[in-house]
């Protein structure tokens, strides 16, 4: 039976052997389908072809358009095949690109498929509806692309980020800024840019800067308006109505036309716009009621309503809102026109995602009392030609950045600090934007909280802008990473010795430290936690906590193949050594290239201004020293190795022994910084594997730029528990 099995799925949550990225790895057992490639399955090209024609963008090995085609022309197995259509369901769904690989292990039909994980969930879902989709392929059954597909982005929809919180993550993590981010929920969109003390939160458009104060203030509008007038920002006359008489009342005194709103609303909700009699506006009023624990009423500004972004203080972005109308023909009722001429707008959706919402006059009151107003119901089948209004504010899809006018500009960043937000969006409504507010009396009507972006990062017309940017700039100035310095260990042996002294160095410097080893976690010298803690979930959990200056991680090869990395990049990477059987027959590593590739994910992960620490006798380690995007430290008993030795005339750094001392070399100078037999550790020197262990440490802290009187200190008053 032509099958293809799942031996394991595991979700590799870091950086991993194969990508910096997270990824689901699965072991993947295809049987007699090992004798059957592409080519030789009657039809199964075609088919493929017909269900997915976007596998013509997958270039593959080839590295060309149509690559991937042609390796299925050619002949290629179900493994490789399974990567590629899991990837595109996953694009399909809405998560373009990604990493993707299929290898062969040494076990014959056996295969590892490896896809870039958006999401652990979604991407399982990606990769069994991709075993599914394959299989029917083989088999020559029908498979609903298309249904498969909506599932699949109805769920990434309800789980990955949301565009603006997205666009923000976005920005950090890109090339020029490299600022790390920790998703702190499954779902949600509560997340965590950089480690430690140098963190920052943001939740959606908010930041761990915007004050619970300026939150509520934004929510009372009636509050808003009155700090705002108070400090001579433009704002619609108007005030607080307790009844339907009393907001007539409130419109008589105002003159008409009028707005009625909840005055503790958002998302314009319950937005009642142009109102002329006391029916309209006694209507509005009870409409507004259930949006709402109060209700406004101010005068109509005429114009069109814009949307300005304050982010720091600064406008960096501004839309300006579109009418929506449909126009009779004569056949067709309101309804019926509104699904034709506007819900068909690839613009609109009832997702995030959709920089338009769809319209249905059976939920939306504002839109059915204007369709009201006009002496239409939604089944009406309005004149041919004739125009009728359905929408007469929001849809801000026309990016004016550009137009606004300098004291606009100014008068919106005023109302966002008057209000106390760091990150606002200003809604004002005027006929001219490129003109000062006061010359056609033009006001402020609402400065909210959390201000959606999709509007900026897609306009339908005009540039988008790039607000990601400017938010990070604005938690993150000057150029800031947000990092702590990291220090990952790896290696055969010594590792959680290594750690821990490497952790004790660093709290003698007076950094905060923790340390996740299997020895337990700790902070400082406080044990926070027993047993082993050389995991991705405690080293997760020393990188969320927001006292931390420094951290310290043991890395085994299980962990490292088992869960990936917690963090995305370090300052310090260490490698101990390298016995390759004590890392083989698990997770299928049978090789010593294999056992390289394990532990070398370590000094992938170096910054360009870290530091690799290598044990120089170690022949695969000095290979790894290539890999290293920053300085490399050697570290070894014997200073006149070959390797040290080069190394050293090239005016790089080694730690060794030299005359029963720790030396710190530089070039060809030396410096002693201990005796050895002063280091209880070493009993005396006698162990010479904690000597190395020693100038692992050693190492570390020199990258680390602690100073030498610390270091000996630490060194010479470390004891082993």
């Amino acid at each position: 039976m032509k099958d293809i099995k799942f031996l394991e799925i595991r979700h590799l949550r870091g950086p991993n052997i194969w990508t910096y990225r997270p990824v689901i790895e699965a072991v993947v057992d295809i049987g007699e389908l090992e004798d059957f490639p592409s080519n030789i399955l009657p039809g199964f090209v075609d088919r493929l072809k017909d269900w997915l024609p976007s596998l013509i963008e997958h270039r593959c090995s080839y590295g060309e358009r149509g690559g991937f085609l042609r390796r299925l022309e050619e002949g290629t197995w179900p493994a490789h095949i399974l990567e590629h259509v899991s990837l595109e369901l996953q694009n399909l769904a809405g998560m373009p690109g990604g990493f993707g690989k299929a290898r062969q292990t040494s076990v014959r039909g056996v295969y590892k498929v490896v896809i870039r994980a958006w999401h652990e969930e979604v991407t399982r879902a990606c990769l069994e509806a991709g075993r599914e989709l394959v299989l029917a392929a083989i088999e020559d059954r029908p498979f609903d692309v298309a249904t498969s597909v909506e599932i699949l982005r109805d769920m990434a929809e309800s789980k990955l980020l949301g565009p603006s919180t997205g666009c923000i993550v976005d920005a950090a993590t890109a090339k020029d800024r490299r600022i790390p981010a920790i998703r702190m929920l499954a779902t949600g969109n509560l997340v965590q840019l950089g480690y430690g003390v140098r963190s920052r939160r943001i939740w959606t458009a908010e930041t761990d800067r915007t004050s619970a104060i300026a939150e509520t203030i934004s929510r009372d509008k009636d509050l808003t308006k009155t700090l705002l007038e108070s400090c001579g920002v433009p704002v619609p006359e108007g005030r607080m109505v307790s009844s339907a008489s009393d907001a007539w009342e409130a419109a008589e005194e105002i003159g008409v036309p009028v707005v009625v709103k909840p005055y503790d609303g958002n998302h314009g909700r319950g937005v009642f716009t142009h109102l002329m009699t006391r029916d309209e506006v006694e209507a509005a009023y009870a409409a507004a009621c259930d949006e709402g624990s109060g209700v406004i009423v101010e005068r109509f500004i005429y114009g069109s309503e814009h949307r300005l972004l304050v982010v720091g203080g600064k406008l960096v972005a501004a839309a300006r809102g579109e009418v929506a109308s449909v126009v009779g023909d004569g056949r067709s009722t309101i309804n019926q026109l509104i699904e034709s001429q506007l819900n068909s707008d690839p613009r609109r959706g009832a997702a995030e995602e959709f920089p338009l919402d769809l319209i249905d006059l059976e939920h939306n009151m504002v839109s059915r009392h204007e369709v009201a107003r006009q002496g239409f119901t939604p089944d009406s089948v309005p004149p041919e030609g004739r125009e009728v209004l359905i929408v007469r504010t929001g849809n801000h899809t026309c990016d004016i950045t550009p137009l606004v006018h300098p004291s606009v500009a100014e008068t919106a960043s005023l109302a966002a600090r008057i209000v106390g937000l760091d990150i606002a969006g200003v809604d004002l409504v005027c006929e001219d934007i490129s003109r000062p507010l006061a010359e056609q009396r033009g006001a402020i009507v609402e400065v909210n909280a959390g201000p959606g972006l999709l509007m900026h990062i897609k306009p339908a017309n005009g540039e988008a802008r790039p607000v990601g940017r400017a938010i990070v700039e604005h938690l993150f100035p000057d150029g800031a990473d947000g990092r702590i310095p990291v220090v990952g260990v790896t290696g055969s042996y010594g590792k959680t010795t290594v750690c821990r002294l490497v952790a004790r160095l660093l709290t003698l410097s007076g950094k905060h430290t923790g340390l996740a080893c299997s020895a337990g976690l700790y902070l400082d010298r406080r044990q926070a936690q027993k047993g082993d803690c050389a995991t991705w979930e405690a080293a997760r959990r020393i990188l969320m906590n927001r006292a931390i200056e420094a951290a310290v991680f043991e890395n085994g090869s299980d962990a490292i193949l088992g869960d990936g990395l917690a963090y995305d990049r370090c300052q310090v990477g260490i490698v101990t050594n390298i016995d390759v059987e004590r890392h083989v027959g698990r997770y299928y590593i049978e090789t010593p290239e294999q056992v390289f590739s394990v532990l070398r994910t370590q000094i992938d992960l170096v910054l360009p201004k870290g530091a690799a620490v290598l044990n120089a006798r170690e022949a695969m380690l000095v290979e790894m020293s290539a890999l290293c995007d920053g300085e490399v430290i050697y570290f070894a008993l014997d200073p006149e190795l070959p390797t040290v030795t080069e190394h050293r005339e090239r005016g790089k750094r080694a730690v060794v022994a030299r005359y029963g001392q720790i030396m710190l070399a530089s070039g060809l100078g030396e410096v002693p910084l201990a005796r050895i037999v002063d280091i209880p550790l070493t009993d005396g020197g006698k162990d010479r594997n904690q000597v190395e262990n020693v100038l692992a440490a050693v190492a570390a802290a020199w990258a680390l730029g602690i100073s030498p009187d610390v270091m000996r200190t630490g060194i010479e008053t470390f004891f082993v528990e």
